[in-house]
């Protein structure tokens, strides 16, 4: 992608723009950001996605006697409303995982890096659905598929929340903004900024989301990634043969204390430690997500990556899917521009080496990788 190419997207903004002026700073309205966009998931195939297991599904619901109410998937088709009853909505993540279209419309944003990008949800509502006044802690681009929906947004101080539901509604909604979005139509928010979606009639909302990793969250991952390489190194016993006796028992001993210090510090000897755990952490599959295992053909030529591989890069490494490999030289050139594009033509895969054509057929067999044109 050329990030200096204005595009229609952005309504006229190249990505370099975009990053530079909008993202995480304030939101931008575009306008037929995709002229004469129409929803490519159906409504059926919506509901049939609703109803699987590895999917993830909600459906909200209001009304004056219940109030809201959250109920999580999967959901036979008789078990939703019918579509006559106003004001509840369907939510299903990860369309991407799942549907061509879907992955494809994501590729779109492969502006911002795979690090942050998250999945593309379909918020499916009837005439006055939505769930509520909300703020969320990630970016959003929120791209109105089908029919119409007013959107309502407001940077917002107080962040207090309605006590008592299963949804976190705003208890004091302060609206700065009001427009109503039709197909094509996009509106792209940072994170904390409070927004309310209503359905006017039937409609389709896909939401492209981005991840936000939490220091606290991030940091017991890449230690407990880093603590279990550190059980394969050699180990020796602490030994105190000088230790003379104590009147105070209760003191930790400073030897024992520079012991943990050294233990630690030889945990992260490798100065690439940190580096390869957070490749792995971030390219981990979501806990719903499993490959279906593959056939490598006897000669491989153009591969693409299955929809739910993540695969990314450092300077050293290559990660796929929580795994980690060092790359360098050709072959790492490939392996990234297979990370970046997300498949690598007859004539790469052909000037690779033998250990990377033979690493890629190892990965069509785990369904990670497969033959383009085979559908998996």
């Amino acid at each position: 992608m050329d990030i200096d190419q204005p595009l229609t997207l952005l309504g006229g903004l190249s990505p370099a723009t975009f990053m530079r002026r909008y993202w995480q700073r304030k939101p931008l309205l575009v306008r037929q950001a995709i002229p004469g966009f129409r929803a490519p998931i159906s409504r059926q195939t919506l509901f049939e996605l609703a109803s699987r297991d590895e999917v993830e599904s909600r459906l909200v619901a209001q009304d004056d006697q219940r109030g809201w109410r959250l109920q999580r998937g999967p959901f036979t088709r008789r078990a939703l409303p019918p579509l006559t009853r106003p004001r509840w909505t369907l939510l299903v993540q990860g369309v991407d995982l799942h549907h061509p279209a879907a992955h494809a419309l994501l590729r779109q944003f492969a502006f911002v890096p795979a690090a942050r990008l998250d999945d593309l949800m379909i918020s499916l509502a009837t005439d006055g659905g939505g769930v509520g006044p909300h703020y969320d802690s990630y970016d959003v681009f929120l791209l109105q598929a089908h029919g119409r929906r007013r959107w309502r947004i407001g940077r917002q101080k107080d962040l207090s929340l309605v006590e008592g539901l299963p949804l976190k509604i705003l208890k004091h909604f302060e609206v700065e903004h009001e427009w109503v979005l039709e197909p094509g139509d996009m509106l792209y928010l940072p994170p904390e900024w409070a927004h309310d979606g209503i359905a006017e009639g039937e409609c389709q909302t896909y939401s492209i989301g981005f991840r936000v990793p939490a220091r606290a969250d991030l940091a017991r991952d890449l230690l407990q990634r880093v603590a279990d390489v550190a059980g394969e190194l050699p180990d020796r016993l602490y030994r105190d043969a000088g230790q003379p006796a104590t009147a105070t028992p209760g003191a930790i001993p400073e030897a024992l204390q520079r012991f943990a210090a050294e233990a630690v510090a030889a945990a992260l000897k490798d100065p690439h430690a940190l580096e390869c755990a957070l490749g792995e952490s971030l390219t981990e599959p979501k806990p719903n997500v499993w490959f279906e295992s593959g056939r490598a053909p006897r000669r491989l030529g153009a591969v693409v990556l299955d929809a739910r591989t993540r695969m990314m890069y450092d300077a050293r490494h290559v990660f796929v899917n929580g795994e980690s490999w060092r790359a360098a030289g050709r072959d790492a050139t490939l392996m990234r521009r297979l990370a970046d594009d997300r498949r690598l033509d007859a004539r790469a895969v052909q000037a690779a080496s033998e250990d990377a054509r033979a690493l890629l057929a190892t990965w069509c067999e785990a369904g990670w990788v497969h033959p383009e044109g085979v559908t998996p």
